[in-house]
């Protein structure tokens, strides 16, 4: 029985970084017994601890059952403890102790998918990052508290698979119909770290010999039917522990590694030590099932969990105000993981492109934090783009400055001082500053103050001196609770051209300033300067932020003419896709004519189209209107932001004319060789497709039914079913079907043909509710929700139309049953403040009233911060 008072619920508290200190006890070792049941589980823990600071004991404990709690061998009475709904506290503890704890949980009714819980009829698995271990057992659930965890799994035979962190030391009978094993990591992890597994599933196995000469057992776990759709997963992995040896001098250290897949997970993976959990759409891949980009997704996915068996387990958080210290910095290391396996300008481009959609929009408005944050309610909240893609801008910048050689150098001295340790983002500048050589403690500045700068750039040519001169100013618009906001370091990558020839200066740069260029990199960290360039015979044209160098919004006074200039002739294909983005940015916001860049991309193409089919694809990278909207502070217009997107997609249509066709029927995805140019040769085929429906040819869609017919490739048939479906083709409601049919028992195939439909342009109140009432549609499974709620925000008319009623339904329904993803889904209306009257005030007045119908810390934290309030 529960031998405590009944425990008082806490008033939502603050967390502040300037308030850290250490816990009163380390914990040496945790044995834990897990003994599962169908209507219970049973956890026994020993904790073996040590004080190490003045306080009392205190665990930490959330929807727990307390059986029984031993001290040094004594069993404390109620008396002799105080609990509440968050935490348990022992007054007067000993020095050394020894504390037995007996708690009973319920992970069959855990909906919120943290802690243990029941993930399907045959399967149990933990989340425990970064406050789920608190849901298993009471603890000192910090990521500062490093243990050696010993576990005892125990559960019916009818689950064969039992599972935790390290390696398996012991196996047998637990009486009848079950059975246990006993798992040992040597390694000392934070209880966030910790995972189990209880199962019944197929297991794909494979082996590694690392650098050192460890073999170690690799085994991805699955359903029997998604075995098959593990092998690239398989090869990632391998191809991820060589490439960070190689890179990174990193060994693996454990004799197993192992990968679990579930569908009922709310994030894309974790990095559990040893025993990975990850959402099945980031580890099942096969194409026929999964289009490239997923594929793309999960060798990258694979990659940075695995990363982080250095950078975030063997070196882990001191807190969770520091989680962009694991993030940004592995984040980074996946980044440049996939530049080897598809075009680096095109891995480039598709990292700004998320941090640009998701982060500046972030940064922008109301949710706008340092990717450090000083405070918070609720550490899920800050699960962001802004600790995980700014934080990942950060570490570039750093290493971009450095050289591969010295930033190789800093990463040696940061393993090698703080190997095992919990540490803090002025750790890990400081190891890089000693062993480089160079002093980067002004980066720390990004790190602490939130916010996107505004880099303000113009250039003079002085014909007679050939002379170019670059004038740089930054800005930081003020923020109410940062008020001292200072300049930030900006390694600013430049490049020349000759613009009467096209090509490149090499560049002679002028003693006017401290920070020298230097192989095309300029440190621009003051709040003004200027450099000059001498040798410049022709006036150039200016290419800045070459590979985008720096996070920031740049503004430079390029004519229209420069940039379809770099469109053409920019080398660094990143510049070339950003040139022209940033010349469409000026057609759509700013009423600028289409015809240069119309001129720059038909002059362009056809070269390009032999050369790098997927970086030819990234060229008609038409921002989205989400995005459009993000660019909008005051009176945006949804609407008229489709209207004019859609009127420049139609004009580039008409213009590019038979090009499209006869484009589209020379590509040929099977006549190459490697599976990067085959992913681009196919997304260009779509974009071909796509072109020829808005020119009105109804060729179009008699190509685009034979494409989904004879493709046996998921980005083939996936482009083909959106031609035909988003233009209500003749032949859409028959393909509809025959996808559905195809692949109703493939979960993640189907969350597309959920998403075709709800993010159809003209989907309406009535396609949302046939698709949420749909017998497929599963409140329960986080990746169905997403894959209508995500389709839905994909076209901003809908979502500020009837999708804000819908978000607002699902907020209320998830705050009880699902917080996390709740919240999440919620910022979908963070923007409600740059609308046009009366949206404005409408969406406004929703969400206000919503902050009486939510409880949880998750929803009620992020509406706040949506609402100033």
């Amino acid at each position: 029985m529960n031998i405590a008072a009944n425990p008082v619920v806490q008033a939502e508290q603050t967390v502040y970084l300037k308030d850290y200190e250490k816990p009163s006890f380390s914990v040496d070792s945790v044995h834990l017994d897990i003994q599962v049941y169908t209507d219970q589980t049973k956890v026994n823990s020993s904790l073996v601890m040590k004080r190490q600071n003045v306080g009392d004991l205190v665990l930490l404990g959330r929807d727990l059952e307390l059986i029984s709690l031993t001290l040094n061998g004594t069993r404390l009475s109620a008396a002799d403890y105080q609990l509440d709904s968050e935490q348990l506290i022992i007054n007067n503890a000993p020095d050394d102790v020894i504390l037995n704890i007996e708690v009973i949980i319920h992970p069959e009714s855990n909906t919120q998918l943290e802690g243990l819980y029941q993930a399907g009829s045959d399967l149990f698995v933990t989340q425990n990052e970064p406050e789920g271990f608190r849901k298993i057992t009471f603890y000192p659930d910090r990521p500062d508290v490093l243990s050696v965890f010993t576990t005892r799994v125990e559960a019916d035979t009818q689950f064969p698979v039992l599972l935790a962190n390290g390696n398996l030391i012991e196996a047998g009978e637990a009486g009848t119909g079950r059975h246990y094993k006993i798992w040992q990591d040597p390694t000392k992890k934070p209880a966030y770290l910790f995972a189990c597994v209880v199962g019944d599933l197929a297991v794909l196995k494979d082996q590694y010999v690392t650098s050192e000469g460890r073999h170690v057992a690799l085994e991805i776990y699955a359903v029997e039917k998604d075995i098959p759709k593990c092998h690239i997963a398989m090869q990632a992995l391998k191809h991820s522990m060589r490439w960070d040896e190689e890179h990174y001098g990193r060994a693996y250290d454990l004799d197993n590694y192992m990968i679990v897949a579930t569908s009922a997970f709310n994030m894309g993976a974790m990095e559990n030590k040893g025993l990975n959990i990850f959402n099945t759409s980031c580890v099942l891949a096969d194409e026929e099932f999964t289009t490239d980009a997923a594929i793309m997704r999960v060798q990258s996915v694979i990659a940075h969990e695995y990363f982080h068996n250095w950078t975030g387990n063997r070196i882990t958080c001191r807190d969770w105000f520091q989680l962009c210290l694991k993030e940004g910095l592995t984040v980074f290391r996946d980044q440049s993981f996939s530049e080897d396996l598809q075009s680096a300008a095109v891995q480039r481009i598709d990292d700004v492109a998320v941090l640009k959609g998701h982060q500046f929009p972030e940064d922008s408005g109301p949710l706008s934090h340092p990717p450090r944050p000083d405070h918070f309610v609720e550490i899920n909240n800050f699960y962001t783009a802004t600790v995980y893609e700014k934080g990942a801008e950060i570490n570039r910048m750093m290493a971009t400055l450095l050289g591969k050689e010295k930033f190789r150098q800093g990463t040696d001295e940061y393993f090698k001082r703080h190997d095992g340790q919990a540490v803090t983002v002025e750790d890990w500048v400081a190891a890089l500053t000693a062993g480089s050589g160079v002093d980067l403690s002004k980066f720390l500045i990004w790190y602490n103050q939130p916010g996107t700068p505004k880099l303000e750039a113009q250039g003079e040519y002085n014909a007679e001196q050939q002379t170019c001169r670059l004038n740089f100013k930054q800005f930081l618009k003020a923020h109410p609770k940062y008020p001292n906001l200072q300049a930030v370091p900006i390694p600013v990558a430049l490049a020349l051209f000759n613009s009467e020839t096209g090509e490149q200066y090499s560049l002679q740069c002028a003693a006017l300033f401290e920070n020298a260029v230097k192989d095309g990199l300029y440190l621009f960290d003051q709040d003004e300067a200027s450099i000059e360039f001498s040798g410049i015979t022709a006036k150039p044209v200016v290419s800045l932020l070459r590979n985008f160098s720096a996070p920031v919004n740049l503004d430079f006074n390029y004519s229209d003419e420069e940039l379809a200039f770099l469109i053409q002739y920019e080398t660094n294909g990143f510049n070339q896709w950003q040139a022209a983005q940033t010349l469409l940015e000026r057609i759509l916001l700013n009423g600028h004519e289409a015809h240069v860049y119309i001129a720059a991309i038909k002059n362009t193409l056809p070269q390009l189209v032999e050369k790098d089919p997927l970086l030819a694809s990234r060229l008609f990278d038409v921002p989205n209107e989400g995005y459009l909207g993000s660019r909008i502070d005051q009176d945006y217009s949804p609407v008229t932001i489709q209207e004019q997107r859609n009127a420049l997609l139609n004009t580039l249509a008409r213009e590019l004319g038979s090009f499209c066709k006869d484009t589209y029927l020379a590509l040929d995805p099977l006549m190459q060789t490697e599976f990067s140019q085959a992913m681009g040769v196919r997304a260009l085929k779509n974009i071909m497709l796509n072109m020829l429906a808005r020119q009105g040819n109804t060729l179009a869609f008699d190509l685009a039914e034979e494409q989904y017919i004879t493709t046996g490739n998921m980005s083939e048939r996936l482009g083909a079913l959106k031609v035909l479906v988003w233009n209500d083709a003749p032949q859409a409601q028959a393909v509809l079907a025959d996808f559905y049919d195809r692949f109703k028992d493939e979960a993640l195939a189907l969350d597309q043909w959920f998403m075709v439909q709800a993010s159809h342009p003209k989907a309406t109140a009535a396609t949302i509710e046939y698709l949420t009432s749909h017998p497929d549609y599963d409140l329960g499974t986080p990746n169905r929700i997403r894959a209508v709620s995500g389709g839905l925000n994909a076209n901003p008319v809908n979502t500020w139309g009837f999708g804000v009623q819908h978000f607002i339904d699902l907020a209320k329904y998830l705050d009880k049953k699902n917080p996390i993803v709740g919240a999440r889904l919620l910022q979908a209306l963070s923007r409600w403040y740059t609308l046009a009257e009366p949206q404005r005030t409408e969406v406004k007045n929703a969400l206000e009233a919503l902050t009486t119908e939510v409880s949880s810390k998750n929803v009620v934290e992020t509406l706040k911060s949506m609402l100033g309030i």
